[in-house]
């Protein structure tokens, strides 16, 4: 968006912020009770695991499937979106492409709504 409005910013992207169990660093984490707490790191697992099949060459689709059902097994009540996609535009993949990828994923975990993503 900074380049494709020509604002004069420098965009500086860092890596992300985690609990030792992997869970992103938010404000959000404190809206979690603490059973939820205890299920919060298994998304960050699910994602890092579709990484890891996607750079191994598996199927896309099937990799964000699996994440889905592992979430919701897990206790997560609701899915905007796990999806695997361009780095650099963040369009939807349907399959591996050479170029940086992400995975991307919004989750709710009772009132909570999480957010992360990992490189691919």
């Amino acid at each position: 968006m900074v380049r494709d409005l020509d604002m004069p910013l420098k965009l500086i992207a860092a890596p992300t912020r985690r609990e030792k169990d992997g869970l992103a660093l938010s404000s959000r984490n404190a809206y979690l009770t603490a059973d939820e707490r205890k299920i919060a790191p298994t998304l960050n697992a699910a994602i890092t695991e579709v990484a890891a099949k996607v750079a191994a060459g598996k199927p896309v689709a099937a990799a964000v499937e699996a994440a889905k059902a592992r979430v919701l097994k897990a206790g997560f009540s609701k899915i905007d979106y796990i999806t695997v996609a361009d780095a650099e535009t963040l369009a939807d993949l349907t399959k591996r492409q050479t170029e940086p990828m992400r995975v991307l994923a919004a989750v709710w975990l009772g009132k909570t709504r999480l957010i992360d993503n990992v490189a691919v």
